[in-house]
């Protein structure tokens, strides 16, 4: 009887020591998981920052599109899918190879290979000169706007910031050139206004020539400042007023100036250069400085 009693007590000692065993490998196997799972948490939200990142400079907004070089014809079909005589290919620099464009309107993406399913393909058209797309077309302005092969060659985006910077620089030239004009005295602008308007200024009278003055400063801002900067103007209309005055004289193959009264060589004009601007700076020698004295005191 003694004998037998002793298995059974060895039998409830070691079934604690298995369970305890098992709670143990239990816990250690959830504690490395939850560790696991911690871990990969960083490299999901990276992945994400990243997606945000890459489209972050792209704005939602309609865009304008026009024809370079003035162009307005009433209609223009860009190329809108990839073939032999229009290729429309883009050579993406991630992936290191070439990527078939196509537009699709029922696809998110101008590229082939991430357009899935049925496509329903269009034109691209411009209609006298313009190309107008609307914020929810995503797909075609981005085609337009930066993967076309034709961008700025063809066709360009209108940009507002760029176009009201330019604008700026425009009104601010013409005010200055404005400012200048009416600061100039009569002699300086009856120079600038000869170089444009030639010999019908002798006749004008003083008002008139402040008048188109002005308005050539506004028209052409840009050449009327450097016109008035010039220092050779006053010397180019100078010469064309005594040549009007009968004092010196211009030959017909406008290679030579001389005296009028008694044909006497003064200088020649060097090849393919204007008259009138060789006398200006030859009016500046020493000889030409003796001649000038000589014929303002004949005007």
């Amino acid at each position: 009887m003694a004998t037998k009693a002793k298995p059974k007590a060895a039998v409830k000692k070691a079934a604690p020591k298995k369970e305890i065993i098992q709670e143990t490998s239990i816990a250690q196997h959830e504690t490395t998981m939850q560790e696991e799972s911690m871990q990969e948490e960083p490299i999901v939200t990276e992945t994400v920052i990243k997606k945000e990142s890459e489209n972050s400079n792209w704005e939602i907004k309609d865009r304008r599109y026009y024809l370079k070089n003035n162009l307005s014809p009433l209609t223009l079909t860009l190329a809108s899918k990839h073939s032999r005589r229009y290729p429309l290919m883009y050579f993406d620099k991630e992936l290191g190879y070439e990527r078939e464009l196509r537009y699709a309107t029922n696809q998110i993406s101008p590229f082939v290979d991430e357009q899935k399913g049925h496509v329903t393909l269009a034109h691209i058209v411009f209609r006298n000169g313009v190309l107008m797309v609307p914020k929810e077309k995503q797909n075609l302005q981005k085609l337009l706007s930066i993967y076309h092969p034709l961008k700025d060659k063809i066709y360009a985006e209108q940009d507002d910031v760029k176009q009201a910077v330019s604008e700026l620089d425009d009104i601010e030239l013409e005010i200055d050139a404005l400012n200048l004009a009416r600061e100039l005295d009569i002699d300086h602008a009856e120079a600038i206004l000869r170089t444009e308007l030639g010999s019908k200024v002798s006749s004008m009278t003083t008002k008139e020539l402040k008048r188109d003055l002005m308005l050539f400063a506004k028209n052409n801002p840009a050449l009327f400042i450097n016109l008035a900067n010039d220092e050779n103007v006053q010397l180019r209309s100078f010469g064309i007023k005594a040549a009007e005055a009968n004092i010196i004289k211009l030959s017909q193959d406008q290679k030579t100036f001389s005296w009028a009264a008694n044909n006497k060589k003064l200088m020649t004009v060097p090849f393919e250069e204007h008259p009138y601007s060789a006398l200006a700076r030859w009016f500046k020698t020493d000889e030409g400085m003796e001649v000038y004295s000589s014929i303002e005191k004949k005007l």
